[in-house]
């Protein structure tokens, strides 16, 4: 069943396809060649995708994708960010995948700075594919490739910081290798930083188990520090990966497959794939679920911070004359959130107390209250506006318009590329 994998079986790309879940939306890492942007469906290359998903829309999503693509072999997390800074999420979207579709092989795409700690569940769940990134075995030119990273909520930059990232790496691989999972080892192959000690890697990480590589060349990407080098050459890449050869078989049909790629490798998403993988991002309300709480002052704008807010406006439908046609949208009540002070037993009590609704709109809410209150189901949207004009595309299961939304905590968003101190 293994060798069904098209990323591991470079005969079966043509024939097996592989569906990507993007549900990860942030990293632990802040490397030195990397400029995540989500919107940008021209750009064909890992760390991008055109939306975020939730763990229940991936596998709604799924559902529509293996509909149409009836040859997906595969279903893997790979990003854009790093799935295990959010590992909730990542373990909740393979719990629901495998559950569904137990024939259907898991992989995950990762740093491997926060894996070892997962690997008993992501065994449980049966991934039979991880991949790791690793640009280095010494830390002195790993110090020379990620601007920082975040472990244990502590900030570590240079030789500090690539010291950890490999002991985590290599712990991780050790812990996969002894359940048997299939471990591949991708080396973004850098000049004049890493491109001499390609077989260094090789060479470490086949002593430890990792059954194949994949060097990549370079991708210059706009807006980071290696922005302006020159990628090598086919011939040159093809010569590293003959030495690194010597200690690790190599991949040779890498597509740099985005964060939501869909289909065979190789082949670009289509407009169908892209509208299945839109749709399924709609935040909207659900029988479970009929009411959208609000942040307001006055009761006609979303402008009030999450963390502010005494109480939240609860808007839901009624039918008058009991045709769906006629529904309307209208005030319920107003509802009193949890005291301050509590921590994030808080966020906790607020998502058991507006378990009816869907989503709450707010004009600011920190990562960590996000992340509590999406992880019990409850979607947080910051935005600014009329609440009279946001509510319909919600209620009627539509994307809200990019003119309403706010970057989320700082400004910077999910796509920050900044101190890696994060967000409020």
């Amino acid at each position: 069943m293994f060798e069904n994998h098209p990323c591991f079986n470079a005969e079966k790309r043509h024939t097996s396809a592989r569906v990507h879940l993007p549900v990860a939306p942030s990293c632990n890492i802040q490397c030195n060649f990397c400029n995540r942007k989500y919107d940008c469906v021209n750009e064909n290359r890992p760390g991008v995708s055109s939306v975020i998903l939730h763990p229940a829309q991936a596998l709604n999503y799924l559902d529509s994708v293996l509909e149409r693509t009836p040859n997906v072999a595969v279903a893997g997390i790979a990003g854009p960010g790093d799935p295990f800074t959010t590992p909730d999420k990542t373990l909740e979207t393979l719990q629901l995948v495998h559950s569904k579709y137990p024939d259907l092989l898991l992989c995950l795409a990762s740093n491997g700075l926060n894996v070892a700690d997962y690997v008993p569940q992501i065994a449980e769940l049966k991934v039979s594919h991880v991949t790791f990134t690793v640009n280095a075995v010494k830390p002195e030119i790993g110090a020379q490739i990620y601007s920082w990273i975040r472990f244990h909520q502590c900030v570590l930059r240079g030789i500090e910081g690539a010291g950890i990232l490999l002991k985590q790496q290599t712990e991780a691989i050790k812990k996969l290798k002894e359940r048997n999972i299939t471990v591949k080892i991708n080396t973004v192959v850098i000049p004049g930083i890493n491109d001499n000690c390609v077989e260094d890697i090789a060479k470490y990480c086949a002593g430890l188990g990792a059954d194949i590589q994949n060097c990549m060349p370079l991708l210059p990407v706009k807006d980071t520090p290696f922005e302006s080098l020159t990628p090598l050459t086919q011939n040159e890449i093809t010569s590293i990966r003959k030495n690194s050869e010597k200690y690790l078989s190599q991949m040779n049909h890498c597509a740099r497959c985005r964060a939501d790629a869909v289909g065979l490798i190789g082949i670009d998403n289509s407009s169908e794939t892209e509208e299945l993988l839109r749709n399924a991002a709609v935040i909207r309300t659900t029988a479970e679920r009929p009411n959208v709480a609000v942040a307001s002052m006055e009761g006609y704008l979303v402008n009030k911070h999450l963390g502010e807010s005494e109480t939240l406006l609860v808007f839901g439908e009624t039918n008058e004359g009991n045709l769906s046609s006629s529904k309307k949208i209208v005030f319920k009540e107003k509802r009193e959130t949890p005291q301050k002070g509590l921590g994030d037993k808080r966020w906790e009590l607020l998502a058991e107390s507006f378990k009816d609704c869907a989503a709450v709109l707010v004009s600011g809410c920190g990562r960590n209250p996000q992340q509590i209150l999406e992880r019990k189901g409850l979607r947080v949207i910051t935005m600014e506006g009329f609440i009279s004009e946001a509510l319909p595309f919600i209620f009627n299961g539509k994307e809200l318009p990019k003119v309403f939304l706010r970057s989320a905590g700082c400004g910077r968003g999910m796509g920050c590329a900044g101190s890696g101190s994060g967000c409020g």
